[in-house]
């Protein structure tokens, strides 16, 4: 994992438990023509740490974080991917927009400079399954390969069809998470038109939330049967044990309470569970003054009685909303609050919002004893995905 919070899952989880707050100050660009200043950028992040020269020419900022994440991420499972195991192994990847900065750069050439061409490397460093792609170069996989686009559940999206794939038996292993990096000045006057970025900070649920703030990141999982896992002696993190998903069909970009009810009820059912049996909901939580009193109703509409005996927290209260790396960098934090049975707070927190009341942890981090939670996307174009996690 790597977003405003840290390099890894050391140092995220470390943020996240503190409720250290990544967000601040637009640095990346110049910012003098928006609206809003602070976003959840990535610090001190140094390409020459990671790739050579030429690789830094070729793969663009959001597909090099995804190679990042990769990284620690198959270091961390031990897993040998020898030949055998690379024609079995899949790479499921989300990112809404992709390369960003790149197309940002080709656009001010052609447009504002009047250059006659474009870098040559535009559309490779464009598309949004380059990170996917990288990725399957990095370590030699030859198995299924792609990219989900769903805007802000892309990686949930990603990592729910790696799941199904692997519980399947399609593939013995997967690599599935998602990146993104919108910090390019054409891509947020874009989101500045939409009125819905906060003019501060992010305080989802809280009654004075005045919008999203935007993040970067990246952040993959190694996915594989439990089997194969205890049999090679694998630090086993967690179990992914369901996933569900829906379709608003409504409006564009206001959510209705359905899609999300149906959504979460659904990554039950594929888990087997009763909803009192979850302990933990992190939250899609975006701290927009509709979409959390939304998810808040539709929260109470699957668990009933047992609403008000969740830990509820949104992340992005910290590391940002990082668009479709959203869900996969939320993964990440559920996992790790199951393991270390903390529940990260909702940072930034001020005043109870009446149409938003559930137990949203906020701004400390609180001791939870959850055997299983669940991780919400609800994306733009009503498209929802549900991923539920098992403490092993």
């Amino acid at each position: 994992m790597i977003s405003a919070l840290g390099e890894n899952v050391s140092e995220n989880w470390h943020s996240l438990r503190q409720g250290r707050c990544g967000i601040g100050p637009i640095r990346s660009l110049d910012i003098s023509r928006l609206r809003f200043q602070n976003g959840a950028e990535v610090q001190g992040y140094l390409p020459e740490k990671h790739f050579n020269r030429s690789q830094i020419d070729l793969i663009d900022r959001f597909a090099q974080l995804a190679v990042v994440a990769a990284r620690e991420a198959v270091a961390d499972s031990g897993l040998a991917i020898i030949p055998e195991l690379a024609e079995r192994t899949a790479i499921i990847t989300g990112s809404c927009v992709g390369g960003q900065s790149t197309e940002d750069v080709g656009f001010v050439d052609l447009y504002q400079k009047n250059s006659s061409r474009v870098h040559p490397l535009t559309i490779p460093r464009t598309m949004a399954n380059a990170g996917a792609s990288h990725i399957s170069m990095e370590f030699r996989i030859v198995g299924p390969s792609y990219t989900v686009s769903t805007a802000c559940s892309s990686s949930n999206h990603a990592i729910g069809q790696a799941f199904w794939m692997v519980r399947n038996g399609m593939v013995d292993a997967a690599i599935s998470g998602g990146s993104e990096t919108p910090f390019s000045l054409g891509f947020l006057k874009a989101w500045e038109s939409m009125r819905v970025v906060s003019p501060t900070t992010c305080r989802p649920f809280s009654k004075d939330r005045q919008g999203l703030i935007l993040g970067e990141g990246a952040a993959m999982l190694v996915l594989e049967p439990m089997e194969m896992a205890l049999a090679r002696g694998a630090r086993i993190l967690a179990e992914i044990v369901g996933f569900g998903m829906s379709s608003d069909a409504g409006h564009i970009t206001s959510p209705s309470m359905e899609g999300p009810v149906r959504a979460m009820k659904a990554a039950l059912s594929d888990a087997q569970l009763q909803p009192q049996q979850i302990g933990y909901v992190n939250a899609h939580g975006t701290a927009t003054p509709t979409n959390d009193v939304v998810e808040t109703r539709a929260i109470r509409q699957v668990f009933c009685k047992h609403a008000g005996n969740l830990a509820i927290s949104s992340t992005k209260s910290m590391h940002g909303h990082a668009l479709g790396a959203a869900g996969a960098l939320e993964a990440v934090a559920t996992i790790m609050a199951l393991r270390e049975k903390i529940a990260p707070p909702t940072a930034n927190f001020n005043v109870l919002d009446p149409e938003c009341d559930l137990d949203i942890v906020p701004n400390e981090a609180r001791a939870i004893d959850a055997e299983y939670a669940i991780s919400n996307s609800f994306a733009f174009g009503g498209l929802n995905a549900v991923l539920t996690f098992k403490k092993i």
